[in-house]
């Protein structure tokens, strides 16, 4: 496993992490012991850093990982997210996030927060400066040492970054989502602003292991989001239509080397870029864990398969996402 800095926060972080939403919910059933196992696979395997959220199945999420950490040696890092638990959710409510953050400190089990994160907040959020002047006072308290934004829109994450405390931004990243490194990438750069890339899998389309027929539970996000309808369309399979999708995984297969999985080959390719400090997969037991965790190891990707990977995107992929998100 090899290791990136984290903005300015002084963190060296494991460039493959583990997005715990999964073990949480929306997934469909995931066992408390699968959850367990895949969370101590992936420390096992040197990965370091925890992404979760206070609305990962009320809780649940926070609570496994607290469970997990409490018995284990070693330096992990845990980011959680705050504010969609807002009823309603409305941009005023995040000038006060304190009893969010306080509910997340019983749930994780630990005095401090290592980084808290705006969840996907309103638009108007980033124009609101007290909101993140109120993110200043919370880490002097002590009660979070840093913070940063989980957004929807490039948009959203050029505006957040202009706040001098704001030392990471969460956003979709993947083969399938490229707009970000266009420009918003350089400005992370230059600011020093660490870059988590979430979705990276495109909700498993880049796993390689749907087809068309492939049904989902009733409570996998995959089932009743498909078209926006409880949250962000782009949160569900990046937003590209299904049937697209499946149709340039098959294109994008043959790129793959030999004795890689697609899933490997994709979070690879994210780790191409260097302004990413950290790329989070879910994964819902021991085995997936450990095979996200392996394409750290793997060889970077040459340059004329990036370069198939961009065609195949401006072809069939970007009409449908480039300037949505």
């Amino acid at each position: 496993m090899k290791y990136r800095p984290l903005g300015r926060t002084g963190w060296e972080v494991s460039e493959i992490g583990f997005g715990a939403w999964a073990i949480g919910s929306a997934w469909g059933e995931v066992s408390d012991s699968d959850a367990v196992g895949a969370l101590e696979a992936a420390l096992d395997q040197g990965i370091n850093f925890i992404d979760t959220a206070d609305v990962y199945g009320d809780g649940r999420s926070e609570r496994l990982i607290g469970k997990v950490l409490k018995g284990r040696k070693g330096r992990v890092y845990v980011a959680t997210k705050a504010g969609r638990r807002l009823n309603p959710h409305t941009a005023a409510g995040y000038r006060n996030l304190t009893a969010f953050v306080d509910r997340s400190l019983r749930e994780l089990g630990v005095e401090t927060i290592d980084l808290l994160q705006l969840h996907c907040p309103p638009f108007e959020v980033y124009y609101m400066p007290e909101v993140f002047g109120a993110l200043d006072r919370t880490v002097k308290a002590g009660k979070i040492r840093h913070y940063g934004v989980s957004v929807e829109k490039v948009e959203e994450a050029i505006k957040a970054i202009e706040y001098p405390g704001v030392q990471s931004v969460q956003i979709i990243f993947n083969m399938f989502r490229m707009r970000p490194a266009e420009l918003f990438f350089r400005l992370a750069r230059e600011r020093q602003v660490g870059i988590l890339a979430r979705v990276p899998l495109a909700s498993g389309l880049l796993s390689g292991k749907m087809r068309r027929d492939s049904a989902f539970p009733a409570d996998d996000h995959r089932n009743f989001n498909r078209h926006g309808e409880a949250f962000d369309v782009g949160e569900t399979f990046s937003g590209v239509d299904f049937e697209t999708g499946l149709e340039v995984v098959e294109k994008i297969r043959p790129l793959v080397p030999q004795g890689w999985t697609l899933a490997q080959f994709a979070l690879r390719w994210i780790l191409t870029f260097d302004a990413v400090t950290t790329t989070i997969p879910g994964a819902r037991n021991r085995k997936q864990a450990t095979e996200n965790a392996r394409a750290s190891d793997m060889p970077a990707l040459p340059d004329e398969v990036k370069a198939e990977i961009r065609k195949l995107y401006d072809e069939f992929i970007a009409p449908q996402v480039q300037q949505r998100w």
